[in-house]
């Protein structure tokens, strides 16, 4: 289903007003208030395909109705986003839960959809129906050669996969790693990772992109063969300039320093994407800033400044992404928060002083550093969000819109309450 533009232009007339009230206060107090808007109205987050279900754990998974039954429904319902927020106009499909059957129809249907096709992910992770051999011990570490083979290939498929969809990049998270001391050889582990990663590398088109995730336990607990951003960032240097490391905010052991992970990887050049998420205790996927605010913030200002260091184009020389699982919410609405948290932090760290900020540190101003960066945090940047939205042609307020609609019973009536979508 979708929302109508009518619907929307009734949605946004109902709350100009006050809106505008409220937008005027904001554009008079922060510092080149267009600028802002423009860049808010040029950033995209990308949707992977396997966040529209409800979500589930190991103890089960409780469906909410109305999940997407294939990948056309997830493309539209991913069309049904960006027509709120005018902010999710990517999607990341995950392969193979979400293979194609005929390339040129999904890729023309995400195009109706004013949509086009972010990073592939590859998995290595899972066995599939029918497969031997076994992923059990690893995949592109694995001590026999025929388990490694299986996995290069089905990567180079996911390159292919790619190609004809538009896409250029691709993703590679591995769950490679050892429950037990003994278990693995780490060098050994290593060296047949990378000797797989290269060939992967090497069948990538000229104008794509590699991104290395890395992820500091589970479901291995004593190791992980890309265990944390040195590993990935040691498998990106020698792979060459199209591979580049990917941060899921998840993936990092408790109080862990983002910000400054994130400055660093900018430095050296190697710094590609982002998997969007929360957590309270380790790979929770929880919705973005429903937890650390204050931290996404932090990682943010270290974004701005890094990417404008390099020059980088905010919207386009960056994957930013949301990887989550939707548990108990409406994975529609989760959705939904979570990019509007995602552009809220982006809008705040755009607020900083730089000036100020340089010229506090310089002078080893603790206390005036701090108060710089807590000024853009506090600022109020709804109003500004909402007028980004507002010029691009979504809703001013998404969520509000979504559930006067009745978007989820509409879904469930048309799809069944009992179906599961593919994917976590």
């Amino acid at each position: 289903m979708q929302i109508e533009n009518h619907t929307i232009r009734e949605h946004n007339e109902s709350l100009l007003a006050v809106h505008r009230r409220k937008l005027e206060y904001v554009m008079e107090a922060v510092k080149n208030p267009e600028g802002v808007l423009r860049k808010l109205i040029e950033f995209e987050v990308a949707i992977p395909s396997w966040a529209l279900g409800t979500g589930g754990t190991r103890f089960g998974r409780f469906s909410g109705g109305g999940d997407p039954r294939s990948l056309e429904e997830k493309i539209e319902d991913i069309g049904l986003l960006h027509a709120l927020n005018r902010s999710s106009g990517a999607i990341s499909l995950h392969i193979p839960w979400d293979i194609p059957e005929n390339a040129g129809t999904i890729r023309a249907l995400a195009a109706h959809y004013g949509l086009r096709f972010d990073a592939m992910n590859s998995n290595t992770f899972q066995d599939q129906a029918g497969q031997s051999p076994s992923y059990k011990f690893g995949s592109l570490q694995h001590v026999r050669k025929e388990v490694r083979r299986q996995a290069i290939e089905h990567n180079l498929e996911v390159i292919r996969y790619g190609v004809e969809l538009g896409s250029a990049s691709l993703t590679v998270w591995l769950a490679d790693g050892s429950c037990f001391p003994g278990q693995l050889n780490f060098r050994e582990a290593f060296q047949h990772t990378l000797r797989g990663l290269e060939e992967i590398y090497a069948a990538l088109p000229a104008d794509w992109k590699m991104f290395v995730e890395y992820k500091a336990y589970e479901p291995n607990f004593y190791s992980m063969t890309v265990g944390d951003w040195g590993q990935s960032l040691l498998y990106t240097s020698k792979l060459g300039p199209k591979a580049f490391t990917l941060v899921d905010l998840g993936h990092h052991l408790p109080n862990a320093n983002i910000e400054q992970i994130v400055a660093l990887l900018l430095m050296e050049g190697k710094l590609g994407g982002f998997h969007f998420n929360d957590s309270k205790y380790g790979d929770d996927d929880l919705t973005v800033g429903s937890i650390k605010p204050y931290q996404l913030f932090l990682i943010f200002n270290e974004l701005v400044e890094g990417m404008d260091a390099r020059d980088m184009d905010h919207a386009r020389d960056m994957g930013w992404m949301i990887d989550a699982s939707h548990n108990v919410k409406d994975p529609l609405e989760d959705l939904l928060q979570s990019v509007e948290a995602i552009l809220l932090t982006y809008a705040q760290a755009l607020l900083v002083d730089r000036q100020q900020l340089k010229a506090a540190q310089q002078a080893n101003d603790v206390v005036a550093a701090q108060e710089v960066l807590q000024a853009a945090f506090r600022t109020d940047v709804r109003p500004l969000v909402a007028e980004a939205r507002l010029r691009a042609g979504g809703a001013l307020d998404p969520l509000a819109l979504y559930r006067s609609e009745q978007v989820r019973k509409r879904l469930i009536k048309e799809r069944g309450a009992s179906g599961v979508a593919t994917g976590l």
